[in-house]
């Protein structure tokens, strides 16, 4: 049997998906209800900014539609200022409890970012968070090329709750290279978009401003499908929700993957957004 593959975006409420994803006037606390139709998974990042009570998360679980699961950010303490501690862990953990007991938290989700270098003591802080959330997995995105190395998927490969984040950035912006590697039986890959002027870009809105070519969604296709004996599961977002690019390269991907033989959420039978696509 071919592998199961999550696809979602990166945050739900962006009101460029309005008109699309969002039938127009869909009132924004209709927004999760609307998305759970859709898709299958999602990617909370606010919590890297703020983090959520259990109260939030279990009126999430209330508006869905049809089942979801959630990949949770790690709020930035854990990952760019580090001054996190087994406590807060204890803490973010509880507000999940909610997610947990509906076996609805995919995994947590760590973003580093690009001045995060392999040193002894940054693995050092590493190890203390995967002790930390022993008993979750956590999915880690490193964007510092040093952590891109043999020996460190081969720590990966040997830890069962770490799971390595793919990431498909513009080319030639000083960040990783694209590749896809699954050391575990789930997967996790973000997709971000291609836009050349990444680093011109004044907010996350314009950074994002990039819509995945056929060609190019073909050819992701095909890359998984290469890989497919490597992983059960993935976890696939796509980060770039500006213009609704997300909503359209989203169908176009579902369409590759199924026709390819992957298990795919299936679109509803009277989409959503149909009425501005012409």
């Amino acid at each position: 049997m071919w592998p199961k593959i999550y696809i979602g975006t990166g945050g739900y409420a962006d009101s460029d998906l309005m008109g699309t994803l969002y039938p127009f006037g869909t009132k924004k606390e209709d927004f999760l209800t609307v998305y759970s139709q859709h898709y299958d998974t999602l990617e909370i990042n606010s919590t890297f900014h703020a983090p959520l009570g259990a109260k939030a998360f279990a009126g999430m679980l209330a508006k869905l539609a049809e089942p979801l699961q959630f990949s949770v950010k790690l709020h930035q303490d854990f990952s760019h200022n580090r001054v996190a501690t087994r406590e807060n862990a204890k803490a973010f953990l509880t507000a999940l409890q909610p997610l947990i007991e509906a076996n609805c938290l995919a995994n947590l989700f760590l973003q580093f970012p690009s001045q995060f270098e392999r040193t002894l003591a940054n693995r050092r802080y590493l190890a203390d968070l995967q002790n930390w959330f022993e008993n979750q997995p956590l999915a880690i995105e490193f964007r510092h090329s040093s952590w891109h190395i043999p020996p460190v998927f081969d720590t990966f490969a040997k830890s069962e709750n770490l799971i390595w984040c793919n990431v498909d950035y513009p080319q030639h912006i000083g960040l990783p290279a694209f590749h896809f590697y699954a050391n575990q039986r789930s997967a996790y890959l973000r997709l971000h978009g291609r836009n050349p002027n990444w680093w011109k870009g004044q907010s996350a809105a314009e950074r994002h401003d990039y819509r995945y070519s056929d060609k190019e969604l073909q050819e992701l296709a095909k890359l998984l499908a290469a890989h497919r004996n490597e992983f059960d599961v993935l976890y696939l977002y796509f980060e770039n929700t500006t213009k609704s690019h997300a909503f359209y390269n989203i169908a176009m991907l579902k369409a590759f993957l199924t026709e390819l033989g992957f298990q795919i959420k299936p679109e509803p039978e009277t989409l959503s957004g149909q009425q501005s696509l012409f």
